[in-house]
């Protein structure tokens, strides 16, 4: 018997039966961006990719088995507002089970800024990472 089944309250602070990507998808919906709007913003130019309510929905509750392509993380980088590279790592640690542990191709200041962050408690990573969030947005909007 699963956790959720014998604790009533499993799961109420965060769905962590999702994988990564997964997960992503779920966190722009709760926080009010519908299935609708991502699928209207999912669509990745360069190759006409576009994915649907139902894709986006089913990345979150019933995954398929193998994760999307690199222009569907494309398309679906434009619908979260997210950069490709983030959810090419959250694609890789839900389907291939890689979490990224070095911090590869990034200057010092990236190292120094990530180790800063490593130290902090979970509440604090979370105003900072909406405060990243809201300025990838903003840019974004500006271009």
């Amino acid at each position: 018997m699963t956790a959720a089944a014998t604790d009533p309250d499993a799961g109420t602070d965060e769905p962590s039966n999702l994988g990564a990507l997964s997960r992503l998808i779920q966190d722009a919906n709760d926080r009010g961006l519908s299935y609708q709007k991502m699928s209207d913003r999912a669509v990745d130019q360069e190759s006409g990719t576009k994915l649907s309510k139902p894709y986006l929905q089913r990345l979150v509750s019933n995954p398929p088995a193998n994760s999307p392509s690199p222009k569907q993380i494309k398309a679906l980088a434009n619908a979260l507002n997210v950069s490709e590279r983030r959810l090419k790592a959250a694609a890789a640690a839900q389907w291939l089970e890689y979490e990224a542990t070095e911090l590869a191709g990034y200057n010092d200041e990236v190292r120094i800024i990530v180790g800063h962050l490593a130290g902090m408690p979970e509440s604090d990573l979370r105003r900072w990472r909406a405060m990243i969030e809201a300025d990838e947005r903003a840019r974004r909007e500006s271009e």
